[in-house]
């Protein structure tokens, strides 16, 4: 396969992940399909990881990366040296949903205990006792309904993509070092054949 081949099936791949990551990131802001006020939402969700970092950071990249993929042998090796610029910025983005994306997972939900009485229940908890491993003390949370899971799934998923986002951010960067060195595909050679 062709660096630009390549580079465009790593466009496309980020381009179908940086939607996920949008719609997966809107999503936090409504817990269970509700809409709450902006003081009862997950404070990690107003760094805007999957919009912002896995998201817009990498729809850059990918478009990029689209168009150094562009077809025929003469692709230009500075629409290579782009992308792999590009891929380090989509890198980052990545690499900022994976660790808001970690936090989020740890510290858990911001949640109704009781009373209108909205508080981080399991921000504090040591790893043994963390809430991930323990699903009996998801009880603690009466509203939203069902706000623990709702977080865990979609940071989780963001955690995914992130990471997936950095490793193939990382795959273009080698890839387009490639491009710009080597040239941007492998020239056919055509062979002429005597006496047929």
């Amino acid at each position: 396969m062709s660096t630009s081949k390549c580079s465009r099936c790593i466009g496309i791949s980020l381009f179908s992940l940086s939607i996920c990551a949008i719609v997966s990131n809107l999503l936090l802001y409504f817990p269970n399909g509700q809409v709450l006020d902006a003081d009862r939402i997950t404070d990690l969700v107003w760094f805007f990881h999957g919009i912002l970092g896995a998201g817009i950071l990498i729809l850059l990249p990918a478009f990029m990366m689209l168009g150094a993929g562009g077809e025929g042998c003469c692709g230009n090796r500075c629409g290579m040296l782009l992308s792999v610029l590009f891929a380090v910025l989509g890198a980052f983005g990545g690499v900022y949903c994976v660790i808001i994306s970690s936090l989020g997972l740890i510290n858990g939900p911001l949640c109704d205990i009781g009373d209108e009485v909205y508080i981080y229940p399991f921000r504090n908890s040591t790893f043994m006792d963390n809430y991930l491993f323990n699903q009996t003390t998801w009880s603690i949370c009466k509203k939203p309904e069902n706000i623990i899971l709702w977080n865990v799934v979609l940071f989780s998923l963001l955690l995914a993509i992130g990471m997936l986002e950095a490793v193939l951010c990382f795959i273009q960067v080698v890839n387009g070092l490639l491009g710009c060195m080597c040239g941007t595909c492998v020239r056919k050679r055509k062979t002429n054949v005597a006496g047929m």
